[in-house]
């Protein structure tokens, strides 16, 4: 495996095992506060993430455009801005970055679906 399905490979496994220990982190101390941002990059970032993976190692003619790459760039700005936004939203530090960071999340999927859509024509 490589290419576009290696990296959302790479950054959703990066991203459970952030989450994992973050995890492990909020059991030892108590403090469960966070829990709503470490939630999303586990959902976002490793389960999302695995998926598209997959996708793209199963389809390759999908990810051989430069849409696809594009889509990759999208999700790991969203994942990189909504994680710390929910976090800083859940603090009471402002909401504006979590906002930020769904708004290119929801873009990202927009662009994977037109990415799925457009693959129909490709594979066999």
């Amino acid at each position: 495996m490589r290419g576009l399905s290696f990296a959302f490979l790479l950054c959703g496994t990066v991203a459970v095992l952030i989450g994992m220990a973050w995890g492990i982190q909020m059991a030892a101390t108590g403090d469960h506060g966070l829990s709503p941002a470490h939630a999303h990059l586990n959902l976002l970032g490793w389960v999302t993430f695995a998926i598209y993976g997959f996708y793209y190692h199963l389809v390759p003619t999908a990810s051989a455009s430069r849409l696809a790459w594009v889509h990759f760039g999208l999700a790991l700005l969203g994942l990189v801005l909504i994680v710390p936004g929910i976090a800083m939203a859940v603090s009471g530090s402002g909401e504006t970055l979590a906002k930020v960071g769904s708004l290119v999340t929801l873009l990202s999927a927009l662009v994977f679906l037109v990415v799925l859509w457009r693959s129909r024509l490709t594979t066999p």
